[in-house]
């Protein structure tokens, strides 16, 4: 496949999936021609992005500012982490293709292999957004959630199994996906990464005993709350076809948010703060510390805007903390994934200090503390939308708690729907 029809399939898949999957069931095409022509060269995106991420660009750390791991040690995570996605994409594909006549589908081993291809594409091309400080779980979990719905859409064209036998089909592929994508975490960990694999990057995250209602093992669950959201999709896909119809730029433009709002999981298109706006939430006080610099910035792709709101507060000699609060936008949706559906908890502990990610009050929390050099990081998400998050070095974790809480909390909560443009 020549990069110009690569990059337009992905386009297609990800924008027009419901006129896109006819297509693609119906391409005669081999195991070896998918792989050569599309799998090596999208999965790579995840694999360049880690190596970018952890050798060039750096991982930022409250505890020692930003790191890089060498050349050599980043080259080989990356190809690891590679060779692990191109195997668990075939031993997917694999499951898929067997598990067909259980839910009144044909099997085709080579029709599977591009059913999970084509839905890992939200996963692959989302690590781009990776390469943004602060956005890689974000990331992760859309490319996540928008693929379980390429999935749902894509099994009745490439397996053909009933429409409405989708959802349960979907339900089961996603948790055989998880137990594949735990295995391969397991060899990557074993040998030197993270855990996780680019294959689908955050379901080594999800706990087993998750409420996310697409991952229930009662798949008939899983159906109506994967079915309400693909309706939801699905609209605002039709509104997409018809805007692009019609050539109206602004028609397209307004289309595309709503779209990609539905597909996050926002219900629609979502519009952040404006910066004077989100500025107003930076107190002129920070734990007893002066504001000596702020700034703001809002940006906007493909139909999505986030709005970031920075200061920093000193005491002009030793003490310095730094506050971030995030409007994540038409992103509100996979915040609310991780928060309310995924599960996402985590700790880790060593003689040096911590860091977890907790639920408290309904609201997902992430604390990290060196106890050497007595900084850390404390991040709040409110009303699964925003977070604030305030960093720096303190006497205990508790300081930037107490930091934290001179956000005006319940405001920036009061603003939860604040821009929604519902479908």
């Amino acid at each position: 496949m020549q990069a110009s029809n690569l990059i337009g399939r992905a386009k297609s898949t990800l924008l027009t999936p419901r006129a896109e999957w006819p297509v693609i069931a119906a391409e005669p095409d081999t195991i070896a021609g998918i792989y050569t022509g599309y799998i090596l060269i999208m999965a790579a995106i995840p694999a360049v992005r880690i190596f970018l991420t952890s050798s060039v660009i750096g991982v930022s750390s409250p505890f020692a500012g930003t790191y890089r791991t060498g050349a050599i040690a980043g080259l080989t995570f990356a190809i690891t982490n590679y060779v692990l996605t191109l195997v668990g994409t075939f031993l997917l594909a694999l499951i898929v293709d067997a598990l067909a006549p259980s839910f009144g589908g044909q099997k085709d081993r080579v029709q599977a292999l591009k059913v999970v291809a084509y839905a890992y594409t939200a996963s692959w091309v989302a690590a781009i957004i990776g390469l943004v400080p602060g956005l890689g779980l974000l990331s992760a979990l859309a490319g996540l959630i928008y693929g379980i719905y390429l999935l749902y859409l894509g099994l009745p064209f490439t397996m053909k199994c009933p429409p409405e036998k989708s959802a349960g089909y979907t339900a089961v592929s996603i948790i055989v996906a998880i137990v594949i994508s735990v295995v391969l975490g397991l060899i990557l960990r074993a040998a030197g990464g993270f855990g996780t694999y680019g294959g689908a990057p955050v379901t080594g995250m999800l706990h087993s005993q998750s409420t996310n209602p697409f991952l229930n093992s009662d798949h008939n669950a899983a159906g109506g709350a994967l079915g309400d959201y693909a309706k939801r999709v699905d609209e605002a896909s039709k509104q997409l076809d018809s805007a692009q119809k019609s050539g109206d730029a602004a028609a397209k433009a307004s289309a595309l948010g709503q779209f990609m709002g539905a597909a996050m999981g926002s219900g629609g298109k979502v519009e952040s703060l404006p910066l004077d706006q989100i500025k107003s939430f930076l107190p002129d006080e920070l734990d007893g510390l002066k504001r000596t610099q702020q700034a703001a910035e809002r940006n906007g792709a493909m139909g999505m805007q986030i709005s970031k709101a920075t200061a920093t507060y000193s005491d002009g000699a030793n003490r310095t903390l730094q506050l971030e609060i995030v409007d994540a936008g038409s992103l509100k949706g996979v915040v609310g994934f991780a928060s309310g559906w995924a599960g996402v908890e985590q700790e880790n502990q060593t003689d040096s200090g911590y860091d977890k990610t907790y639920k408290s009050g309904g609201q997902l929390v992430h604390e990290q503390w060196n106890n050497n050099s007595k900084s850390g990081e404390y991040t709040l998400f409110v009303a699964d939308r925003f977070s604030v998050k305030v960093t720096g070095q303190a006497s205990g974790i508790g300081d930037l708690k107490r930091a934290a809480a001179s956000v005006n909390m319940g405001g920036l909560a009061d603003l939860k729907n604040s821009g929604v443009a519902a479908n």
